[in-house]
């Protein structure tokens, strides 16, 4: 302060005895409009997801490189083989007259089953005619009730709110959650890495995920064609997972998903030793500052040209690190330009912290009504004039 106020203006000194006073000369140093077109390149760290690559040809075969490299990073090769779903209807009843909610569970491994709520219209037929929403619930103990709008906050009734919008919604289980939850509390995966000790939670859940759109698939009300997936916090983590994963997913809508793994003090979170661990064979690289072969620009890459919003909050952890993912998303969106596909990548950053509030659900319901639903569900219209009585 001592030093800011030696360096003032006999004309600020003024303004500072009199606040009325005006300055005597312009303080404010002249603008002159920069060179046409000189626009300054924006340079970051997110550009090596296309520094070699120039043309739509160079991106598909990088994007087999990267494509390796995110089934590696999740230890994809360490699951096991796919078993027969075994589908059953545990409990069925209609909601408002709108929709009608089954509990369900199916297998996901051998001897190993989840559950899931499923929403479908009342006015649904048996003619694979509606879209369907895999909805994916956050980090709570119960959360496919918390989506079905049975316990907690209503603003992350996602299976409610899209069936209520025309949708066929399968909101799975975590599988450490619910009817699921291990002897060491919720989210604890220690039983889940006794058990496979080279496959990774995020591997785990993104598999059971692509199982979810097997069985969401397979209703005779669904058209396997229009398929999307949402979610907030972990559900937008996996959200981003599994659009990348399963190519099934036309539209994804991911919210407040998790910081990447740079710029980010809290990377060791990722391979934490304790309670959920995320990507247990990255811990001895993280603690000597290797980071891994893939990045979340990378992986959000893998979606195009297939629908992706991203949605998240500036002020949702570290500040700093949130401010990275407004660089990283500009970078990432170049993938959609080269696939001629702009429209279809979007982000949204908001001040609203971690959170799901009315805009940002109302931002992602028509990202996938646009998408998945007729145009004439979405197209506006001009008012027709209205004849006159006689």
């Amino acid at each position: 302060m001592i030093i800011a106020l030696s360096v003032m203006s006999s004309d600020l000194w003024a303004q500072v005895d009199n606040p009325n006073a005006l300055p005597t000369s312009n303080p404010d140093p002249p603008r002159v409009q920069s060179e046409l077109f000189a626009v300054p390149e924006i340079e970051s760290t997110w550009q090596d997801l296309l520094s070699n690559v120039h043309s739509l040809e160079d991106w598909r075969d990088h994007r087999q490189t990267l494509r390796r490299r995110y089934l590696d990073l999740i230890r994809d090769q360490f699951k096991p083989d796919r078993v027969p779903l075994d589908l059953e209807v545990e409990e069925a009843v209609i909601v408002d007259g709108v929709y009608e909610r089954r509990l369900v569970s199916y297998q996901v491994e051998l001897n190993e089953r989840a559950r899931a709520y499923i929403g479908i219209p009342c006015d649904a037929e048996d003619n694979h005619s509606l879209p369907g929403i895999v909805a994916l619930h956050g980090t709570f103990a119960q959360g496919i009730e918390q989506a079905a709008g049975l316990v907690d906050n209503p603003e992350k009734a996602y299976l409610d709110h899209l069936c209520r919008r025309g949708y066929v919604v399968i909101a799975p289980e975590h599988f450490v959650s619910g009817s699921r939850i291990p002897p060491e509390g919720p989210y604890d995966t220690t039983k889940f890495h006794e058990r496979h000790p080279n496959w990774t939670s995020v591997g785990k859940f993104t598999y059971e995920h692509s199982i979810a759109v097997d069985v969401l698939a397979s209703l005779p009300q669904v058209d396997p064609e229009r398929l999307g997936a949402m979610g907030h916090s972990l559900g937008g983590q996996g959200t981003m997972f599994l659009a990348a994963y399963d190519e099934r997913i036309k539209v994804a809508a991911g919210n407040c998903a998790a910081a990447f793994f740079r710029h980010n003090p809290d990377v060791l979170e990722w391979s934490r030793d304790r309670w959920y661990v995320y990507f247990k064979p990255l811990r001895a690289g993280l603690l000597e500052g290797e980071m891994p072969a893939i990045d979340f620009h990378e992986i959000m890459a893998l979606v195009a040209p297939r629908a992706y919003l991203d949605v998240a909050g500036l002020n949702d952890g570290t500040p700093a690190t949130q401010r990275q993912r407004a660089l990283m998303l500009l970078e990432v969106s170049k993938v959609w330009e080269l696939e001629n596909r702009p429209q279809d990548f979007a982000f949204f950053l908001h001040g609203m912290g971690h959170s799901v509030p009315h805009e940002t659900r109302a931002l992602i319901y028509a990202w996938l009504d646009h998408r998945l639903k007729p145009p004439d569900d979405t197209t506006p219209r001009l008012v027709r004039p209205t004849p006159s009585p006689e």
